[in-house]
């Protein structure tokens, strides 16, 4: 398997690349953001793990550049920054999960087994419908009525979430659990906002809804109230 390691500290990078060789893995580095950029864009690998703070672009910078390439390989933010704005951050821009430093290696090596693992489930996923809202896993491309949307790669989690389980209720912790790999405080309205924002892209312009809202429970994908 093929890593891309982008960390400017040596000291890290050196510990990071020689535990993963010794796991079997094939590991590049990269110091700041131009050289990832330039590995990214001409080679092919299997997992990114990628630093915020680097020389150059932010971490966060270079996730979306590739992501707007539609570059799917899975990204795994690794950072000091601990925050759940953070974290946040990290996900909205396309990364697929989030380690915060310190971390012990043990840990960075489950998360790379599980993204491997979830990359390759979802990309023998059929393409899903429901009405005329289509989803198609392989090339990620939503359409409605035949109409492209384009979604971000939370509201696309999100998507993909509530239409592989038509019916099925959803409460706001289970989506953080499931798209963002954890939990928010009760105070925090950032499911709800992502929520609105795909409810704008899919259901706003079209009929009939298909995302409900069942007070107190969460949310719902199906045709009929």
């Amino acid at each position: 398997m093929k890593i891309l390691l982008v960390e400017d500290d040596p000291k890290i990078s050196s510990f990071v690349k020689l535990g993963l060789e010794d796991n079997d893995f094939n590991v590049t580095v990269a110091y700041d953001s131009a050289m990832a950029e330039k590995i990214i864009f001409s080679k092919k690998f299997d997992i990114i793990i990628l630093d915020v703070i680097i020389p150059g672009s932010s971490g966060l910078e270079v996730c979306q550049k590739i992501r707007n390439a539609n570059i799917t390989t899975p990204v795994l933010i690794v950072t000091s920054l601990d925050a759940v704005e953070d974290k946040i951050a990290g996900f909205d821009c396309g990364a697929d999960d989030y380690l915060v430093k310190p971390f012990n290696f043990k840990e960075l090596h489950a998360r790379i087994k599980a993204l491997t693992r979830r990359y390759k489930e979802s990309t023998v996923t059929p393409a899903m419908k429901i009405a005329d809202l289509e989803l198609d896993s392989m090339t990620k491309k939503v359409t409605r009525n035949d109409k492209e949307i384009k979604l971000t790669s939370r509201e696309y989690a999100i998507l993909e979430l509530l239409l592989s389980n038509k019916g099925k209720v959803f409460h706001r912790i289970e989506i953080a659990e499931k798209v963002w790999g954890f939990s928010f405080n009760s105070g925090t309205n950032v499911i709800d906002v992502h929520i609105n924002s795909l409810r704008n892209k899919i259901d706003k312009d079209f009929s009939p809804k298909l995302i409900h809202t069942l007070v107190g429970f969460g949310y719902v994908m199906k045709e009929k109230e």
